[in-house]
């Protein structure tokens, strides 16, 4: 039996997207996480979510500072480090970020991170 090369293109293209549909499902699904941190002996918490390697995250920082940060994401296997410029209320109104969120088996991630308002920060999400 003779196949054509436009066959064995087609059934290898066939076969390629059967094995990457799982994982391009998984990025549609967005990553929401909560954060809790200190700064100056102040507690201060976050919520979040990441799609596509980008994510936004909604902050209370100490004296009532309040934001928004614009996150990217370098996705690696099981790590995710990232990096944020945001807008606040207060005195100091540009902030950035950075931090890494870990990836273990199942649908559960953690994460730390360093927050200019915000301080240091520990993470917790779930991965539909």
């Amino acid at each position: 039996m003779k196949f054509s090369t436009f066959s064995i293109a087609l059934a290898s293209i066939a076969g390629a997207s059967l094995m990457t549909t799982t994982s391009a499902k998984a990025q549609l699904l967005p990553e929401p996480w909560v954060s809790i941190g200190t700064r100056d002996s102040a507690v201060t918490y976050s919520a979040g979510v990441k799609i596509f390697d980008l994510g936004a995250e909604f902050g209370t920082g100490p004296q009532g500072a309040t934001g928004v940060d614009v996150l990217k994401f370098i996705s690696v296997p099981f790590v995710s480090p990232y990096v944020g410029l945001g807008y606040y209320s207060g005195k100091e109104s540009v902030a950035y970020s950075g931090g890494v969120k870990f990836y273990p088996p199942g649908n559960m991630f953690y994460g730390a991170g360093y927050h200019s308002i915000r301080g240091i920060n520990g993470q917790v999400g779930v991965r539909f």
